[in-house]
């Protein structure tokens, strides 16, 4: 096979130690040196000197959970880095070993046999930080609301069956009320406010329990860590709106795409980045964002078409923007949507209008556009004509021929 990098290493990341193995071919033999470092700054370093000092210009890791971002930092500029799926580079069974995996990780990068992943630059790394931090933290607050939910039941308070959002202004105040130790379901009702008000009745029987000091401590403990995790998401926010001033064109163009609001945007820009040009097209993209078919063949047979695993956060993002979009009426992702529902049923057409979107996001990266709305009527038209074309072919298997002009 031949040889593509002469002078590469493979690096098998751990926690605490790192095996590194240079290869290095020479008069159509390979030879090869192992070495262990650690994980501190100044074991990296020594890894860096180390690889620089035997000429290597190649240097291939696994993505270890976050182990390999530290590494990827300090051998960053100094040598072309290739970060492999650890998935697409197994080694083979029964030789399962630090120095094995190193070496075959090395063979492999020096034949061109590892397909690097996408790693996008440092202040895109950052944003993708915080936006994932964010999600994070709103995930803790939904949490904690239905721990207070919990709570509500156990003292036969039925709140939430009333008020759709027992986090508004209205069951904030009562909830801060029960924390005080006020008991009255009528004094409680009357803390409603705007439409809630209506529901003064059923608000004086949904908040008639039996509330003990136990229930309050619970409720004020769960109350704090929600307004504590509040005041990071604001700062988070923040500093998310400061480090996309220089994307703030980007983001202006995304959210022109019906379904997809300012956060959406943020979280497109800091997954994916500015330049498409690390995608070959915009099928490299969905393959990469998990959101194609998988390919499965052998022997002429298809076996399963179900969606890669593989980003996560994009991917659960770009559905919840595809259900906002296919609900925004007369627009071609909605029509999209229900004319494959029809067919394949409703989690099958979402994934399709959420890879359409990011499809669409692609192109608008890459030229720097706004989103231009495809004409409904042209995908009315196409799906007429196979409805048509479908029904003539079923009747001509029933014995009918049939010559259907079509109408003006």
């Amino acid at each position: 096979m031949e040889v593509i990098y002469e002078r590469c290493a493979g690096l098998d990341v751990h926690k605490d130690s790192v095996v590194a193995c240079i290869r290095i071919a020479e008069g159509g033999r390979a030879r090869c040196a192992v070495r262990t470092f650690g994980t501190t700054t100044s074991q990296l370093l020594l890894l860096g000197d180390w690889l620089s000092s035997e000429a290597v210009t190649h240097v291939a890791m696994e993505s270890t959970g976050v182990y390999w971002r530290p590494l990827w930092h300090v051998l960053e500029g100094q040598f072309a880095l290739v970060l492999g799926n650890a998935m697409h580079i197994r080694n083979v069974p029964g030789r399962k070993s630090d120095v094995n995996d190193a070496t075959w990780i090395a063979d492999l990068l020096a034949h061109g046999l590892i397909r690097g992943s996408f790693v996008p630059p440092q202040e895109i790394q950052e944003l993708r930080d915080l936006t994932r931090t964010r999600k994070e933290l709103i995930r803790e607050v939904t949490q904690h609301v239905q721990r207070l939910q919990s709570v509500l039941q156990d003292c036969n308070i039925k709140l939430d069956s009333v008020a759709s959002n027992i986090m508004g202004k209205s069951g904030r105040a009562m909830l801060d009320a029960l924390v005080r130790g006020e008991t009255d379901p009528v004094k409680l009702a009357e803390m409603a406010l705007g439409m809630l008000r209506k529901k003064h009745d059923a608000l004086v029987e949904a908040l008639r329990g039996k509330v003990r000091p136990h229930h309050s401590f619970l409720l004020k403990l769960h109350l704090g860590q929600i307004d504590a995790l509040g005041l990071g998401i604001a700062e988070l926010e923040a500093k998310i709106e400061e480090m996309l001033r220089p994307f703030a064109e980007a983001v202006a163009h995304l959210v022109t795409m019906p379904g997809i609001s300012d956060t959406a945007a943020h979280v497109l820009v800091a997954e994916i980045g500015l330049d498409m040009s690390r995608f070959a097209t915009a099928g490299h993209l969905l393959s990469w964002a998990g959101l194609c078919p998988r390919m499965d063949e052998s022997a002429g047979k298809h076996r399963s078409t179900r969606l890669r695993k593989g980003g996560n956060w994009l991917k659960t993002t770009l559905v919840q923007c595809a259900w906002a979009a296919a609900r925004a009426k007369g627009t071609y992702l909605q029509a999209q949507f229900l004319r494959l529902k029809a067919r394949r049923g409703p989690r099958k057409a979402i994934m399709a209008v959420a890879a359409s979107m990011l499809t669409s996001a692609y192109h608008m990266l890459r030229d720097g556009e706004e989103y231009a709305e495809p004409k409904v009527q042209q995908l009315d038209v196409r799906e007429r004509r196979r409805a048509a074309k479908r029904l003539i072919g079923r009747l001509g298997e029933l014995g009918f021929d049939l010559q259907l002009p079509e109408a003006a």
